[in-house]
């Protein structure tokens, strides 16, 4: 506690389990996102949506080691996220970009010369797309991510309101294009279609994770359905009049939003108090709203 122009205020302490659980859950998702660039992107020999890949290419020109030449290349685009895209953003970013090149530097000690797992380059490229997804998805949805591209793509989901996998994709298409410089054909085009598909599963993954649906819900038993929302779900809801083209009937429309869980209590319950009920139903992925005190 501490006086503070004559009012007495409470200093906040900061919760170490949670910042713990925060830091292994950080470390955890770089780890996934090292494996997939060690053991599948390396060896690919394409440059799909990363730093990591402008890193490989780099490699062929520059006589540093790979881990050096992504340390660097991060610095500079980690000032830059740490200005626009906040101080959370920013620690974080900073924690997963020195840890990153120390995972891949490990894996260099421990796999040294590691060859491809598959023998085949796409089934690199495919399988480097699905490992990495899950921890850049892990790293977004906590707001962190592993640097380099990424903190491209968050500051255009930031400014430009586009989905995090549109704006790797596109900033990732620089990068899938700079193989030209150093690899066949196939590698080009290969680097291309895997930032394509790696864009469309990042977005598969952080919106299934965020999504929430908003339910449109006419229903007999209106006054049981308004309370079962509000009581049993702790959730919120508003009312509308609708009138039937038809007939010209008034009726009233509840409509809710609601995440995965919610939702599939809500439908457990309409389908058992009211069958007949005529329900619609929406993907809603950004919602903002002043919640009630």
């Amino acid at each position: 506690m501490e006086r503070k122009t004559g009012k007495l205020t409470m200093k906040k302490q900061p919760n170490y389990a949670d910042i713990i659980k925060e830091v292994l859950i950080l470390t955890g998702a770089v780890a996934i996102i090292a494996a997939a660039v060690y053991f599948f992107l390396v060896p690919s020999h394409t440059s799909v949506s990363s730093i990591s890949g402008l890193g490989i290419v780099l490699s062929n020109f520059v006589p540093l080691s790979l881990s050096a030449i992504i340390m660097i290349l991060n610095v500079v685009l980690l000032i830059i996220g740490f200005i626009t895209c906040g101080r959370e953003f920013g620690v974080k970013t900073v924690y997963t970009s020195i840890v990153l090149p120390l995972f891949l530097g490990l894996f260099e000690k421990v796999f040294p010369d590691f060859g491809s797992m598959t023998n085949s380059q796409e089934l690199d490229v495919l399988c480097y797309i699905l490992v990495v997804s899950v921890g850049l998805s892990i790293l977004f949805n906590r707001n962190a991510s592993s640097g380099g591209l990424d903190i491209v793509a968050k500051i255009m989901n930031k400014y430009l309101h586009m989905e995090l996998g549109k704006a790797m994709s596109l900033s990732g298409m620089c990068v899938a294009l700079s193989a030209a410089l150093v690899y066949d054909k196939k590698t080009v085009v290969l680097s291309i279609l895997g930032t394509y598909f790696n864009g469309i599963v990042l977005d598969h993954f952080i919106f299934d994770h965020n999504i929430k649906r908003r339910v449109c819900v006419i229903t007999q038993k209106e006054e049981e359905l308004r309370k079962f929302i509000i009581e049993d779900l702790h959730s919120g809801a508003t009312i509308y009049e609708a009138t039937g083209a038809y007939n010209m009937k008034k009726r009233n429309e509840i409509i809710t939003i609601v995440d995965k869980t919610e939702y599939q209590k809500l439908m457990a319950y309409i389908n058992h108090e009211d069958p007949k009920a005529f329900v619609t139903v929406y993907n809603v992925s950004d919602m903002r709203y002043q919640p009630k005190l």
